[in-house]
């Protein structure tokens, strides 16, 4: 009786529903996290986790707890609310009957419906067999191209003889990029893929190199009775906190100021066109009660520097666009082996971790600088850790500490306070030794690297009153040894605080300010001395979202400021405006965006969003004077075939040329092309 109240209670916001768009706020959640980063390049692989997540989304009726893990937006609260709401009312026969589910609040559920349907009722397991595989398997490709239409510097033209003598001074390859992905996926039991890649710049076909430049494959199978999860050839590794390893993304300082707890624990298939984040090799994981074991095994080459069997440096950024490039590429040898164990009930959670690397019999010897001189040097390294997670109904307990193998520890402890669903607080401690190594570490920092770091970060979110959320965090952290750019040891500050308003269902705001500030060298006298200063940016961000049917408008505005001492202050602001529109019964879906941006210089940059075609992740970086416009057209042919087309235009009145070395545009104008055609079978 009270599931039917609850439908009724949701009718009318069901046929509501029904007449407006479906919005990916998702982007709009990654675009927040990306904002409290120093790194965007490290949110790629969240977001093509979610653009598959979207293309695949997951039965609100038989999703289990693990896989809502995979949704970085969900609380454990509300998690377990949802979980909680199945077991107690049964079937759902809504999607919208989440807004029944403890915890669970609109901007949530909107965030979520994108990566949610309701399955067929009463359907049974379908037995693991050939003929169910070719006939409940879905099948796709997905085709990418890109080009920048103006000539860059490093497509010019130059005779055999300059090129003899200068061969570094033209790429080797083709101006454009280009990606081809298969996948086949049955239920959620296997998934088999494979991924071909070249960037703008490297060959795809002349004497320098044939095919593609990076190519990935794999076969995960999961869920089948003991087997828990079978990785085969590219697979991505996390345990524990990551202080040892992890390839997902590290939760960050945004504006959902209480996440940040590494949730996935595993394995599961590497579909991306990052070449550098992934292992190579088997892994496999077997679960016993509340027991898990894993193993797990490693083999590939990396790029670098490499001499006399000594390595010099390593090279991450997968570009193999110049004939140096080519000669550092597959160079360096890495093998990897390691395991976990853990014992996991619904409140508790341990876990051991164990994994060694080597390069056999070449050494890692990059050249001694003061901040360098903690780095890992030699042939192998061992880490191991132990992690756990306790819960109640209120609070929550997490942790890992870590060892290198040259004695040095690593330490993070998180507490999650939420006595009520409109009040949460975290505090997280976080001491990383100096000495530390972990070559695969990637947790909770400040820095790229879990090394010679000691921080604090709180946070605190509440809704005093319905339909308004404030969000705040401060982070307080010190580096116990110098650091690239630093030549003391140093340490800074950070806070931020947001205030978000949900008007209406059409109308959202939200303001946002955020401080930091952190220590640098700065040189004079001719730069031949150097002193230590501070510096602080503070940035300001104000948006609204209005979403009426068939038509999303997207409003900001950003400004920067940025100062050192004795120095001018320096300042930069953006105003974006995006437009989608989308009517229900149409194949087709546009979107339009234009950004006005005026900075001083490089250190008041603003990274801007704009909307792009599934699984193609790309931030803007606006800096200088000009204008920002592009137009994104996708178009569903029919229900399996669909084909996207992107065109972007930059244009900077102040000047002469765009970009730098190789990448130089003359002129003041740079345009760009982009197409995908996805189609499942």
């Amino acid at each position: 009786m009270k599931k039917l109240f609850i439908i009724l209670l949701i009718n009318s916001y069901y046929t509501y529903c029904q007449n407006i768009m479906i919005v990916d706020n998702w982007i709009e959640y990654i675009e927040e996290q990306i904002a409290g980063s120093d790194d965007p390049s490290r949110f790629e692989e969240i977001y093509e986790e979610l653009s598959y997540l979207k293309e695949n989304p997951l039965d609100l009726n038989q999703v289990t707890h693990e896989e809502l893990n995979r949704i970085p937006f969900l609380t454990d609260l509300q998690i377990r609310g949802l979980m909680d709401y199945r077991e107690k009312h049964g079937y759902m026969v809504s999607i919208y009957e989440l807004k029944g589910v403890d915890h669970m609040d609109y901007p949530t559920i909107q965030l979520l419906i994108p990566f949610v349907y309701i399955g067929e009722k009463n359907v049974e397991n379908r037995p693991l067999d050939v003929n169910n595989m070719l006939k409940y398997g879905v099948n796709q490709f997905i085709i990418n191209y890109n080009q920048t239409y103006q000539q860059k510097k490093g497509y010019k033209e130059y005779s055999d003889s300059i090129l003899a003598l200068y061969p570094n001074r033209k790429y080797v390859g083709e101006p454009f990029y280009h990606s081809l992905r298969y996948s086949y996926q049955y239920e959620q039991k296997i998934q088999l893929g494979m991924v071909g890649e070249k960037d703008a710049g490297e060959a795809f076909w002349n004497n320098y190199h044939k095919g593609y430049d990076y190519y990935s494959a794999h076969l995960f199978i999961k869920d089948i009775n003991k087997l828990k999860s079978l990785a085969i050839g590219d697979y991505k590794i996390s345990f524990g906190q990551g202080l040892i390893v992890s390839n997902d993304y590290s939760p960050g300082k945004s504006a959902m100021v209480i996440q940040g707890e590494r949730r996935n624990n595993g394995f599961r298939r590497h579909y991306s066109t990052n070449e550098n984040d992934f292992f190579r090799g088997i892994a496999g994981t077997l679960a016993i009660k509340n027991w898990e074991f894993s193993l797990f095994q490693s083999f590939r080459y990396m790029d670098g520097s490499v001499e006399d069997h000594t390595i010099s440096s390593v090279k991450t950024d997968g570009l193999n666009r110049l004939v140096r490039d080519l000669e550092k590429r597959k160079t360096i040898p890495m093998q990897v082996y390691g395991g976990n164990i853990n014992y996991s009930t619904p409140d508790v959670h341990v876990g051991v971790t164990l994994l060694t690397h080597s390069f056999g019999k070449y050494s890692y010897e990059p050249e001694e600088k003061p901040y360098n001189l903690f780095y890992f040097r030699g042939k192998t390294n061992i880490n191991s850790s132990v992690d756990y997670v306790w819960k109640t109904k209120h609070t929550k307990l997490y942790g890992e500490m870590a060892l290198s193998g040259n004695g040095a520890i690593a330490v993070l402890n998180g507490f999650n306070f939420i006595p009520a669903s409109y009040f949460s607080f975290l505090v997280l401690h976080r001491y990383y030794d100096r000495r530390y190594q972990a070559w695969f570490g990637n947790a909770f920092s400040q820095s790229s690297s879990v090394q010679n770091e000691h921080g604090v970060y709180t946070g605190i979110q509440f809704t005093p009153i319905p339909y308004w959320k404030i969000s705040a965090y401060r982070d307080f952290f010190r580096y116990p040894w110098l650091k690239y750019g630093i030549d003391t040891p140093s340490g800074g500050k950070e806070y931020m605080v947001q205030v978000d308003h949900t008007q209406n269902r059409f109308f959202s705001w939200y303001i946002r300010y955020r401080y930091k500030e952190k220590e640098k060298n700065i040189l004079f006298n001719n730069h031949t001395s150097y002193d230590i200063i501070p510096y602080d940016q503070q940035r300001l961000r104000i948006q609204g979202l209005y979403m009426g049917y068939p038509f999303v408008l997207k409003t900001s505005l950003e400004g920067v400021l940025y100062e050192e001492r004795s120095q001018k202050k320096r300042k930069g602001y953006a105003i974006t405006q995006s437009i989608g529109w989308e009517a229900g019964t149409s194949p087709v879906r546009l979107d339009l965006f234009i950004a006005y941006f005026h900075t001083d210089d490089y250190t008041t940059r603003i990274s801007s969003y704009e909307k792009n075609m599934p699984y193609v992740y790309h931030m803007n970086t606006l800096y200088g004077r000009g204008v920002r416009l592009s137009g994104l057209l996708r178009w569903n042919i029919w229900k399996k075939l669909s084909f996207s087309m992107k065109m972007g235009y930059t244009y900077y009145p102040d000047q002469e040329t765009i970009g730098t070395g190789l990448e130089e545009i003359e002129g003041n104008r740079k345009t760009e092309g982009s197409f995908l055609i996805q189609w499942k079978f």
